[in-house]
């Protein structure tokens, strides 16, 4: 078998071949999957360690938001402590950017739902944060986890799932829907709030948020001081609920944290900026 780097460069020289062919061979300048795959090289470089290519563009974003990740961390560092993980942050706002850097049309609000679940539900855990800005909406609050993801009421959350029927918190990122009348039941009563669909968008950890109905919304379990536990919803204080759900809607982003680590080493938006 020839060593890798010959092969890349077999692969570079053919790529020229077909460039350049490109001003000679009717049609030959039309999309097409070889044609993509010569541009890709020509404008790209080869990974040392893969010997893959990489396109220019792709190690440009990758730079991009490296830099917007930093200016980030270094914005609100200061007003986000404790952490259950010094890179909570750091994984917040590189899947934030990183989604935004593929899906430009989705992230229609600069807002960032961003909650720790590596605390107890009495730990204020919860921030909203203006990432065009880059200040503080709101936060630190008391956000509520799902009753499958702790043994305590009060405690931990430590169990994660994205399975229909577990009350478990989901990890991972989100897009916002619109908002809805919620209803709900706690202590055998019925109450409403307002309601803010989440899409998950975490293949594999999140994206059943919709088929499971785990939304965003306010909740009398949840106060200044601590959280009950949901089915698996972010729930807020009411008044909160009313004041931020509507701002966070039709394009914002949340993240659900937690040093979980399946999650830290399989969500597809934590892993697209790594390496």
């Amino acid at each position: 078998m020839r060593p890798r780097k010959y092969l890349i460069n077999t692969l570079v020289g053919a790529a020229a071949v077909l460039a350049a062919g490109v001003h000679f061979i009717p049609g030959a300048d039309k999309p097409g999957p070889i044609m993509t795959a010569a541009k890709a090289i020509m404008s790209g470089r080869v990974d040392s360690a893969s010997g893959s290519v990489v396109a220019t563009s792709a190690v440009a974003d990758k730079g991009g938001i490296g830099a917007e990740v930093k200016e980030a961390v270094a914005a609100f560092s200061s007003v986000v402590q404790p952490l259950s993980r010094p890179e909570a942050l750091d994984d917040a706002f590189r899947s934030y950017f990183a989604f935004k850097a593929a899906h430009p049309d989705e992230v229609k609000k600069p807002y960032l739902y961003f909650v720790d679940y590596g605390q107890p539900g009495t730990a204020k855990r919860g921030y909203v944060f203006d990432m065009a800005s880059l200040t503080l909406v709101d936060g630190p609050f008391t956000v509520a986890h799902g009753k499958s993801s702790s043994t305590t009421k009060y405690g931990i959350p430590t169990h994660f799932s994205n399975a229909s029927g577990s009350n478990a918190t989901s990890l991972g990122l989100y897009v916002t829907g619109s908002t809805y009348a919620f209803h709900g039941h706690s202590g055998g009563h019925g109450y409403s709030s307002i309601g803010l669909v989440l899409n998950g968008v975490s293949k594999g950890f999140n994206d059943n948020a919709a088929r499971r109905r785990v939304v965003a919304h306010g909740a009398p379990y949840v106060t200044p001081t601590r959280a009950g536990r949901s089915e698996g919803c972010p729930a807020m204080e009411p008044d909160r609920a009313q004041r931020l759900l509507p701002k966070l809607a039709d394009g914002a982003i949340v993240f659900l944290f937690a040093p979980n680590s399946q999650w830290l080493a399989g969500d597809p938006w934590l892993s697209a900026t790594n390496g």
